[in-house]
C-alpha cells in the first residue's frame, strides 16, 4: 500500500490483469461521498485557527453574518467566505479573508494553505489540489475600540 498525501491508494489487479487504483473513498466494499458543505466547514474552521485571520467573507457576507449572530438561537456560519469544489477524489478551495493589520500576508497565506490542506486531507481523504486565498480587507486595531461616550450636557434648572 502506498500513500499520496494522506489518501491511501492501493493497486488492485482485476481478473483481466489490468490494474485499477482504489482510494480510501472508493473501495470494493462501497463508496464514500463527501458533500461540499462538509469540506467548506472544515476549511473555514481550519482557516480561523490561524493567528492573523480576523474574519472570513467579504463585507456584505460579514454584515449579514453579524445580523444572523444577533438572532437568539441562531448559529454562526463557519463556512462564510469559503467556496469549494469537491470531486470524487479531489477538492479545491477558495477563501475570502480579512487579515489583522501588521500580519505578513504571504506568510499568513502559506500557513492557511498548510492548515486547510492538512485538515481536509486528514479528515476526508480527499486530495486538495489548490487553496486560493483572496484578501479583501485589513482589520485595523482601532476598528474594535468602543466609541467614546458623548459628554452629557446637563441643563441648569430654569428659574421662573
Amino acid at each position: 500500500m502506498s500513500t499520496t498525501g494522506t489518501t491511501a491508494v492501493r493497486d488492485k489487479s482485476t481478473a483481466e490483469g489490468a490494474t485499477t487504483i482504489e482510494s480510501a473513498l472508493s473501495t470494493g466494499l462501497g463508496r464514500t461521498q463527501i458533500s461540499d458543505l462538509v469540506v467548506s466547514k472544515i476549511a473555514g474552521l481550519a482557516t480561523k485557527e490561524i493567528n492573523g485571520v480576523y474574519a472570513l467573507g467579504g463585507g456584505a457576507a460579514r454584515a449579514f453574518g453579524a445580523i444572523r449572530e444577533r438572532i437568539p438561537g441562531a448559529t454562526s456560519n463557519v463556512s462564510q467566505g469559503v467556496t469549494v469544489e469537491v470531486g470524487e477524489r479531489q477538492a479545491a478551495v477558495d477563501l475570502d479573508i480579512v487579515v489583522e493589520y501588521g500580519v505578513a500576508v504571504v506568510e499568513l497565506a502559506s500557513s492557511i494553505r498548510r492548515n486547510v490542506i492538512g485538515a481536509i486531507e486528514r479528515m476526508t481523504g480527499l486530495e486538495v489540489v489548490e487553496v486560493n486565498i483572496s484578501v479583501g480587507d485589513v482589520h485595523l486595531p482601532h476598528e474594535d475600540a468602543p466609541e467614546p461616550a458623548s459628554p452629557v450636557v446637563q441643563s441648569s434648572p430654569r428659574v421662573a
